[in-house]
């Protein structure tokens, strides 16, 4: 089992979830970050640091999610990691909460 970081991030990446990671399996793309599934030891800390709960177990992802699985993989394996806390996005307030944001990913 991995974590899987889903459309809520979105336009907002906030890296609280990162800087708890033991591991650094979060990689930093344009407008969301997503969990290297190879790098992830499934000790769940980054879950409860998600201020828009975005971060699932891969076990618990909703069915209109699955997706994302995918998409963390792929992803993953192009986007650099992110081992410190930087700001999210000027408008991520804004964001937070808006459902439906997969149309928005940037690669």
């Amino acid at each position: 089992m991995t974590y899987v970081v889903t459309d809520a991030c979105i336009r907002c990446k906030y890296t609280d979830c990162a800087a708890v990671c033991p591991t650094d399996a979060f990689r930093q793309g344009p407008n969301m970050l997503v969990i290297d599934p190879d790098e992830c030891t499934d000790d769940g800390t980054c879950v409860a640091e998600c201020p828009v709960e975005a971060i699932f177990a891969e076990e618990d992802l909703p069915a209109d999610k699955y997706e994302f699985i995918r998409l963390n993989s792929e992803l993953a394996s192009q986007w650099p990691a992110i081992t410190q806390p930087q700001d999210a996005l000027p408008d991520a307030d804004k964001w937070n909460g808006v459902s439906g944001k997969r149309r928005y990913l940037k690669r």
